[in-house]
């Protein structure tokens, strides 16, 4: 059919950075971290659900061919920096204003648990779709598979392994966060760690506007 098809062997290759990148440090484990302590379990794998349906769209983009449109039109990288800018900003105001409250006391209704597993959901999706660091780094790994002769299976492969990959890490960060208990320990300082991840955020939101991240 004269269709590109990926070796069994750059599948792997391709799932080993994707879990990589998974666990590399920034923006989206803290919100994971941060939205299981204040919201518990549910809360935490809402957010990382949406993390990969968010990642997922990214993957299937760049595999689609993103990159000839951002180069046919660079405005698109910009719009997703200020974008992310705003949200890293956004964030970092919601955590500390949660810093401000103190200490929480009791645990969440009902509805108020449905309404932070929504929350949840979507903090993860709007901080994967607005990390252009994950835009930059999708490029540079599918930079090699990219190519006119690609299927469409293969490219729809791609996106669902990078939804596959990057969901399942974040929901078990928010899993093993809260079975293992280690999520009780750190909501008894929560007020502190939102503090933290506050700053954090604004951060990452400075570090976006310098070009560095």
């Amino acid at each position: 059919s004269g269709e590109l098809e990926l070796t069994p062997e750059a599948w792997l290759g391709l799932a080993t950075v994707l879990v990589l990148g998974a666990m590399s440090p920034g923006p989206s484990i803290a919100v994971v971290i941060r939205n299981t302590m204040n919201g518990g379990k549910r809360m935490g794998i809402a957010t990382g659900i949406g993390h990969g349906i968010g990642f997922g769209i990214y993957a299937f983009s760049t595999a689609a061919g993103l990159s000839i449109a951002l180069a046919a039109h660079p405005a698109t990288e910009e719009v997703l920096r200020w974008g992310g800018m705003l949200l890293l900003i956004y964030l970092g105001l919601v955590f500390l204003r949660h810093a401000r409250a103190g200490p929480s006391a009791g645990n969440l209704g009902a509805d108020e648990h449905e309404k932070s597993d929504q929350a949840g959901f979507v903090q993860g999706f709007l901080i994967a779709l607005f990390n252009p660091k994950i835009l930059a780094w999708m490029m540079a790994i599918y930079a090699p598979f990219i190519e006119p002769g690609a299927s469409t299976q293969t490219l729809i492969g791609m996106g669902a392994l990078g939804l596959a990959i990057d969901g399942t890490w974040y929901v078990s960060v928010a899993a093993v966060l809260s079975d293992t208990g280690a999520i009780d320990k750190l909501r008894t300082r929560a007020h502190l760690i939102d503090g933290a991840m506050g700053i954090l955020m604004f951060f990452f939101a400075a570090l976006l506007a310098m070009g560095v991240l």
